[in-house]
């Protein structure tokens, strides 16, 4: 992995002009577009996987990725930092990443710091009133502006928005079963997200969605993620999670399914429990427009980096182009 995002900074480095590059094979030169460093007209590249790397690096240029970060990289703090780092290192690449949030945990925390009793159905948290405002003020303040902040510390150019701003996403109360102020999004505000990533700026998007009245509604992060990615046409979204993604009834990770295979899955029983709604959200992503949709482990260091330009799978790609 030390060799791979070394690789990939010092093609930042090489290349201000990223992706326009023509690659002839290991060990030749490589040639930029528009090259203005005599650097980058002698950089040759000797290493057979790295050179594979700048092929796709060229290939993913201009596409937009939408990650959802969450999980056990949120609360570890060297987890997060590498996060921060590796969209900023995907931004100079040329890529346009787009970060959706979670913060149960946290959230979960500050309510039991605040004395405020959470009821359940069926194991979800019940959102009322005062549980929405602790929701906004550890979504949409503490952690998306950390987050955000983080990135422009790595290098990067991020701004923290949630759902409400300019109505990016709106939702409805989800009845089914009724949680309260949870809901279920309708509609994406993409052009305003298109204007961010046209001016080299990563959103970084908190899952508070906004309702009829200027209603707040909490959403489920991965599927605020997937309706983003698909609202966007987006490359790939990956879902930072913390399993190595989804296994058979063996227990063998499955690399590649396709949207058919993804829901037989979640009928005959071997998804189980919260890997059920994660292929729901993949599976509606990808028939949306998305790429692939992959289910990966967070707790990978530089897993996003790693998945899009390493020699290795990191998680389950769902798709429909097999």
């Amino acid at each position: 992995m030390a060799t791979l995002k070394t690789g990939l900074l010092l093609l930042t480095t090489l290349l201000p002009d990223v992706g326009g590059f023509v690659a002839h094979g290991p060990g030749q030169m490589i040639q930029a577009k528009h090259c203005h460093s005599s650097a980058v007209c002698a950089a040759g590249i000797a290493d057979e996987a790295l050179f594979a790397s700048l092929e796709r690096v060229a290939a993913l240029r201009g596409d937009v990725v939408v990650v959802k970060f969450g999980g056990h990289a949120m609360t570890n703090d060297e987890l997060a930092a590498q996060f921060a780092s590796d969209m900023s290192l995907l931004q100079s690449l040329g890529l346009r990443p787009v970060v959706v949030h979670g913060g149960g945990p946290q959230i979960g925390e500050m309510l039991k710091r605040l004395e405020i009793e959470s009821n359940f159905v069926n194991g979800l948290r019940v959102t009322d009133a005062p549980t929405m405002e602790v929701v906004e003020m550890v979504l949409c303040g503490k952690l998306n502006k950390k987050i955000a902040s983080a990135i422009n510390a790595a290098g990067g150019r991020a701004i923290g928005l949630s759902g409400k701003d300019d109505a990016l996403v709106t939702a409805r109360r989800k009845l089914e079963p009724d949680l309260g102020l949870v809901g279920e999004p309708h509609g994406v505000n993409s052009a305003l997200l298109t204007t961010l990533l046209d001016e080299g700026v990563v959103p970084v998007i908190a899952p508070v969605a906004t309702g009829e009245g200027g209603a707040s509604y909490n959403v489920n992060a991965d599927t605020m993620a997937g309706v983003i990615a698909s609202a966007l046409d987006a490359k790939q979204l990956l879902l930072l999670t913390d399993v190595a993604g989804v296994l058979d009834g063996a227990g063998e990770l499955m690399p590649k399914l396709s949207t058919a295979a993804a829901k037989q899955l979640t009928e005959d029983g071997t998804a189980t429990g919260g890997m059920i709604p994660k292929l729901g959200t993949a599976i509606d992503a990808v028939r949306g427009g998305t790429g692939s949709a992959v289910i990966m482990d967070g707790r990978v260091p530089h897993c996003s980096l790693v998945h899009l330009f390493g020699e290795s799978a990191v998680g389950t790609a769902v798709t429909d182009t097999m």
